[in-house]
């Protein structure tokens, strides 16, 4: 029998548990749920295990990062819409602040040797923290032929034929909704529903309240008073140049994000480098690099590319002022539809977590995010371990060193991701010292 929920805290008390989650969250989606659990549903038990589990599952049913999502229900659920705001809000902030400081080093100071040479060993820790999770995703989501038939055509579609990042993912929901709801579930087992099981522990669906189009609609138009105001106000005090670029890409890429931020990368990486040209292709394998040491959700590497944009376009701003105000606009317009999502769906939770044709639609998803990170991988894996230009082959064998040591690290050590990025950065600057010292 699990233990009976405590009294709810003090706000203060739920605020400070957030700050300080926000502080500390680094290890990925995995590691800030697994930290999530122990706390709250373990120790504290400020939630029962059951709604827990339910609200996991709802999260993972949605675009956008899963875990800042699901301290968002958390936050929803004690202390209604303030509690959500500040849950969801204290997840990110400290994150983003550390990423925001990190950026501006790497505008004003990346070509300098010893900031080139923590990115030059970061780089290869960097491809091989795809390729584990290309391997661990995989291993979990490609149960059978049809889910490895879909990776496989995501993964084409994109590498291959170019197709875009939205219409591979939409294709993919597509397909396995309609199997689902044929009865074919080549890519899910339907979740079961009241009265399927007969020790009485499933839900009773009925309990919920059916959704309320009004209620729906009210958010819905009070989330796009919330974007245009500030994306307005930007627009008629600094011009559209890259302002209006920010805004549509993210708010965009904050619709499509299934499968995490490895899944969307390639398509802002596109965008960001061949579509507007806000920064390189390096400074983009340099964003992924600082992502990965900051807490907070791995989808703060938008925030980056949207300093760069400021950066590099400012108009009549100063660069690092224009900067800060791309990274600002980017963080609200990329988590503004992740907080829409919970406030308009956490009231019928078990209803949209039991729905057939949900989990069908997102299975396929899954699968094809597997074809979708391969593809990531590879496209970092070529800019770092088979560059163009002039490499010695001294550097090109330390980078695969790098690689080949931090995947093995990750995948049969279980060392934690931070400590990779770290140790990845001191073999960088282990290289350029003994390069200087020759």
């Amino acid at each position: 029998m699990s233990a009976s929920p405590s009294p709810l805290p003090s706000f203060g008390a739920f605020c400070l548990y957030w700050l300080r989650l926000g502080l500390t969250s680094f290890g990925g989606p995995a590691g800030q749920i697994a930290m999530m659990q122990t706390e709250l549903v373990d120790r504290r038990r400020w939630i029962d295990q059951t709604r827990f589990l339910h609200a996991l599952n709802f999260c993972m049913l949605l675009p956008g990062p899963e875990a800042q999502q699901l301290a968002t229900y958390i936050g929803w659920r004690m202390y209604g819409l303030r509690g959500g705001l500040v849950a969801g809000g204290l997840f990110v902030l400290p994150g983003a602040l550390v990423l925001l400081a990190l950026s501006w080093i790497a505008a004003a100071h990346g070509d300098t040797g010893l900031v080139g040479a923590l990115f030059d060993g970061i780089k290869p820790a960097v491809v091989a923290i795809i390729a584990a999770a290309v391997w661990r995703l995989g291993r979990r989501t490609l149960k059978g032929p049809a889910a490895v038939a879909m990776a496989g055509a995501a993964f084409l579609s994109l590498a291959l034929l170019h197709l875009p990042f939205p219409l591979v993912i939409g294709v993919a929901a597509v397909i396995g909704g309609v199997a689902a709801r044929t009865g074919r579930h080549w890519f899910a087992h339907p979740h079961p529903v009241a009265d399927d099981s007969d020790d009485g522990s499933a839900i009773d669906l009925t309990a919920e309240p059916a959704p309320k189009v009004s209620r729906l609609l009210t958010l819905l138009g009070l989330c796009v008073v919330l974007w245009a105001v500030p994306v307005g106000a930007v627009l008629l005090a600094f011009g559209a140049d890259p302002w209006r670029g920010i805004a549509a890409l993210f708010t965009k890429a904050a619709f499509i994000t299934f499968g995490g931020a490895y899944a969307v990368l390639p398509y802002i990486a596109g965008q960001a480098v061949d579509t507007y040209g806000w920064l390189s292709p390096r400074e983009m394998i340099d964003g992924l690099a600082l992502a990965e040491t900051t807490p907070g959700p791995l989808i703060l590497v938008t925030q980056y590319v949207g300093f760069f944009a400021g950066w590099n376009r400012p108009g009549a701003l100063s660069p690092a002022l224009a900067g800060t105000l791309g990274a600002a606009l980017t963080t609200y317009v990329t988590f503004l539809p992740c907080f829409l999502f919970i406030f308009a769906g956490a009231p019928y939770l078990e209803r949209l977590i039991h729905n057939r044709l949900a989990a069908g639609a997102l299975a396929a998803i899954a699968a094809a995010v597997v074809g979708v990170i391969l593809n990531l991988g590879v496209y970092l894996g070529m800019a770092v371990l088979l560059p163009d230009g002039q490499h010695s082959a001294g550097s090109l064998i330390w980078a695969w060193t790098i690689m080949l040591c931090a995947l093995y690290a990750l995948t049969r050590r279980g060392v934690a991701i931070h400590w990779v990025v770290a140790g990845g950065a001191a073999a960088g600057l282990i290289q350029a010292l003994a390069a200087s010292s020759l």
